[in-house]
């Protein structure tokens, strides 16, 4: 069974557990250790979290199945005064993907963004990540690239994909 619930304040040490396990597996290819630690303690650290959910705005939702916590999705509404919802992070434990769950995440933050009255849903994501086919095949398009540095000499180099929310099925 599978539900997806907002996440709180409370459940930051279930994100950063999520993250621990997921980070090193995606990112092991692309990214060299220095950079994936660097970026866990920038981005997951509790004030880091805490941060996000309270002075950014961003909104995090839990994927649980069989009542274990499986992944995340953050999200922030009306992104930069626009009426674009922005996927921050989505991110499954490995031996879960490919059974529906990311697109149940997408569904969830898709439902919420219509709700807000938001028309498009956008997200980065690194160049070389094998994620871009998963995005591309729920009807997300290349809209740009975008090197952002991040601090002590790292770069995330990023495609930024974007989809209609009307299109979303």
């Amino acid at each position: 069974m599978i539900k997806i619930v907002e996440a709180r304040i409370r459940d930051i040490p279930t994100i950063q557990a999520l993250a621990e396990e997921i980070w090193p597996i995606t990112f092991d290819k692309i990214l060299s250790k220095d950079q994936i630690t660097y970026m866990m303690k920038m981005m997951y650290s509790d004030s880091a979290l805490i941060s996000q959910m309270d002075n950014l705005g961003h909104r995090f939702l839990l994927a649980y199945e069989n009542n274990r916590s499986v992944g995340y999705l953050s999200f922030e509404l009306d992104y930069k005064s626009t009426s674009k919802t922005k996927i921050h992070k989505i991110y499954l434990l490995p031996e879960t993907q490919g059974r529906g769950l990311g697109k149940r995440l997408f569904k969830e933050v898709t439902n919420i963004a219509l709700q807000h009255g938001n028309e498009t849903l956008s997200l980065n994501v690194n160049r070389d990540n094998t994620a871009v086919g998963f995005y591309r095949q729920i009807g997300f398009e290349i809209v740009g690239e975008e090197d952002i540095a991040i601090g002590n000499g790292f770069l995330m180099e990023d495609f930024i994909m974007e989809r209609p929310i009307q299109t979303i099925g």
